[in-house]
């Protein structure tokens, strides 16, 4: 059973308690509130994803509820709850929505140890992905919301998830979260894209998330083998263009933006090493959305041969 069988009221119901339990990749997401941004903006973005049936294994618990005191009164809030404590400031009440998003991400990046997991978009094309880390700012989730836009399967916009056992990557197929001046640029680039209502004045900006085409929920379980590490730049004016970088320093950098390569010790140093190998790594500087994802189809036309 998907969210969109259930009625907005029966989805606000549910929210309420026991709480809506649904299925993101690998993980089984228990969601509390009473707020109704965050049921607005699941019948929006999350229609295509599985209910858990009653019994099953919840991995997390995310619960956004009204800040008491009395600023309750003339400056709501919303109040991030994960195992009764709360490790997020609390915020306003109309960025609940990305708070629920930034709250999964949380609970993925400093729990899930059973993957090691970078801070990374991640995308697929013919079983092959392409991991691509950054710093905010750079244009990953641009990049990435234009290349699934463009045929290129989400795997996620934020978390790259690297099996312990295989080394093969996991797909989160989560909404793609998108900011400021990206918001415009995807509307242009992808007119049929959907998109929630922008929350302004976050810590990011004015941000939304686009939700992740019904096709490549579909092939959720399908996992795929690394196959390029793209370090992608966004330079206003710049011609798309991919430049070989060193694997040693491409393996550093993938280090520094693990969350948890330090928690797995030798293991999590041997798969880096293992995922480096088989992969063509470069940087990546890009103004055109269009020039990008030419370069990146002209890549996945190569290893098709």
């Amino acid at each position: 059973m998907n969210l969109s069988e259930l009625s907005a009221e029966e989805v606000r119901i549910r929210l309420h308690c026991p709480g809506l339990v649904i299925r993101t990749g690998p993980f089984n997401f228990r969601i509390r509130s009473s707020i109704e941004s965050v049921a607005q903006g699941l019948v929006l973005l999350y229609p295509d994803y599985q209910l858990v049936e009653d019994g099953q294994f919840v991995d997390f618990t995310v619960t956004l509820s009204h800040s008491g005191g009395l600023r309750r009164w003339w400056h709501p809030q919303v109040r991030f709850v994960y195992d009764g404590e709360s490790p997020f400031a609390v915020l306003p009440l109309d960025h609940a929505f990305p708070l629920m998003e930034w709250a999964m991400n949380w609970c993925i990046s400093t729990q899930a140890h059973h993957y090691l997991t970078l801070h990374a978009a991640v995308v697929e094309r013919e079983g092959c992905a392409v991991i691509m880390p950054a710093p905010p700012g750079s244009g990953k989730s641009t990049l990435c919301a234009g290349l699934v836009s463009r045929g290129w399967r989400l795997l996620s916009d934020e978390l790259t998830l690297i099996s312990l056992v295989d080394g093969l990557v996991s797909p989160l197929g989560r909404p793609i979260s998108l900011k400021n001046q990206s918001l415009d640029v995807i509307r242009k680039f992808a007119p049929g894209a959907c998109l929630n209502q922008v929350t302004h004045d976050t810590s990011k900006g004015s941000v939304s998330h686009m939700r992740v085409p019904t096709e490549h929920l579909q092939s959720i379980e399908e996992r795929a083998r690394p196959r390029w590490v793209i370090f992608p730049k966004y330079v206003p004016l710049a011609k798309a263009e991919l430049t070989p970088r060193s694997k040693a320093n491409s393996m550093l950098e993938l280090g520094r933006n693990s969350f948890n390569y330090t928690v797995h010790g030798l293991t999590g140093f041997e798969l880096l090493s293992d995922l480096i190998t088989v992969s063509d790594c470069y940087d990546f500087r890009y103004s055109q959305l269009e020039e990008a994802v030419s370069v990146f189809d002209q890549l996945a036309a190569k290893e098709r041969g």
